[in-house]
């Protein structure tokens, strides 16, 4: 039980350092000549680094035999949420300053904005049924629901990939990633279906 406790307590500091440094840079000026086109990207890049942790919880969990670690995947993916809605609000608020209009334009215009939206209607029920109590009350519903952050991954990716300007070397190593814990996801599912059919055979 300590471990555990003292295992949360490491990861929830660790998660909350981008926000840290996105705040402190922010209140002393320190993010450059574009400040928020860099809070934009910081915030973003850790809403997709959160996605892709969440993913490793579970093969990381298996492959070392620690299923503990399952323990802190929720907690990653509401760090996920709060930086996917820390991304918008930047957008929405210093970016575009609550203008509606060139919202509705710029998500018209620019397709990776339309992805980024979605993504964020889409990680926000995971987020309401994240905890015990919602996990008990829907059942097999909740895993139906859940199972949309694969979904969300791959258009994490392309919102991703869209948006780079120029350096694709993150967005590809992010797409090899992702395409490495998909894969091994298919693979367990292949091996248990397969044991599945011996055993009832």
């Amino acid at each position: 039980m300590y471990q555990i406790k003292t295992l949360k307590l490491t990861i929830f500091s660790l998660s909350s350092l981008p926000l840290i440094f996105m705040i402190a840079g922010f209140i002393n000026d320190s993010l450059g000549a574009n400040p928020i086109e860099n809070l934009m990207e910081l915030s973003g890049q850790a809403t997709l680094y959160f996605i892709l942790l969440t993913l490793t919880i579970s093969p990381l969990s298996q492959i070392l035999n620690y299923h503990s670690l399952i323990k802190i995947r929720r907690m990653l993916g509401l760090f996920c949420y709060l930086y996917a809605s820390t991304h918008f609000a930047i957008y929405i608020a210093l970016e575009q300053w609550f203008d509606l209009s060139l919202i509705i334009e710029d998500i018209k215009e620019r397709p990776f904005i339309t992805i980024g939206v979605i993504n964020l209607i889409l990680l926000t029920p995971l987020a309401l049924t994240s905890t015990d109590a919602m996990r008990a009350r829907l059942q097999t519903n909740w895993l139906k629901i859940h199972k949309l952050i694969y979904l969300i991954s791959i258009l994490a990716i392309i919102h991703y990939w869209w948006s780079a300007k120029a350096d694709l070397f993150m967005p590809v190593m992010s797409a090899v990633v992702l395409t490495f814990l998909l894969a091994y996801r298919l693979f367990r599912y292949l091996q248990m279906r397969k044991l599945w059919k011996t055993t009832h055979n």
